[in-house]
């Protein structure tokens, strides 16, 4: 399989991860996976797999749109916008998010390594009732 075409294996697989197929990351990722997003830094595929069950545990829906794709050899890169709708978030509404994932594929064609970069604030700290509103606000002085 071509880098080309684990990248896009995997934009697939999480096109349709939801509560019911976490047990699946064990197709797509090593046992000894190192998964790391602003929010957290989680080793090993059960670890992984037990994140993911809590996360989609309480999650309405969320889905990814893949923007811009690379990949060489053993690495990956991928922008996407998240929608995700939480009902502790934004009042149940949707929420977007934009993103990219790096990653480094083992040579079995699994992932091995997986680090997202996204905005924790537009994701979660903006959407709490008190921390969102002082969020916001220091924001909008900076951008000025």
């Amino acid at each position: 399989m071509t880098a080309d075409e684990r990248l896009e294996a995997f934009c697939a697989f999480f096109n349709k991860l939801d509560k019911s197929c976490t047990r699946e990351l064990y197709e797509f990722y090593t046992p000894d996976v190192l998964f790391i997003d602003p929010l957290h830094r989680i080793e090993g595929s059960r670890a992984l797999e037990r994140y993911f069950a809590t996360l989609y545990e309480n999650v309405t829906a969320c889905r990814f749109r893949f923007h811009d794709r690379q990949a060489s050899g053993q690495q990956a890169f991928v922008t996407w916008t998240m929608q995700l709708v939480h009902p502790r978030l934004n009042g149940g509404r949707e929420i977007e998010v934009e993103g990219c994932s790096q990653l480094t594929f083992a040579e079995d064609g699994r992932v091995a390594r997986h680090r997202d970069y996204f905005d924790a604030a537009a994701l979660l700290y903006e959407r709490l009732p008190l921390l969102g509103g002082v969020i916001r606000m220091v924001k909008r002085r900076i951008d000025g």
